[in-house]
């Protein structure tokens, strides 16, 4: 079952970042207010980029990396990969 790295857009130009298996479910769960509590805060606009991964391990260490860059370095990242594209990572 492959896992997903997602950044979402939220209120104020913030981003958040999660893994799931079903990006779309996750997304309706934080637009109701039924996600984390940092998009109960900041409501989600849109889902700015998802990337596919093989399994949860992986997908966990990309979110890791991916957190630690800078709001512009992942801003960035979502530019040149553009809005809402699934690339398929090994």
């Amino acid at each position: 079952m492959p896992w997903f790295l997602y950044v979402i857009e939220c209120a104020g130009g913030r981003l958040y970042t999660g893994i799931s298996t079903d990006v779309a479910r996750r997304y309706a769960a934080h637009a109701a207010g039924k996600g984390a509590r940092y998009t109960r805060l900041h409501r989600p606009e849109r889902i700015l980029l998802t990337v596919e991964f093989d399994d949860r391990s992986t997908a966990l260490k990309a979110e890791y990396a991916f957190k630690q860059l800078s709001a512009a370095e992942k801003r960035a990242f979502c530019a040149r990969h553009g809005g809402t594209t699934i690339t398929t990572c090994s």
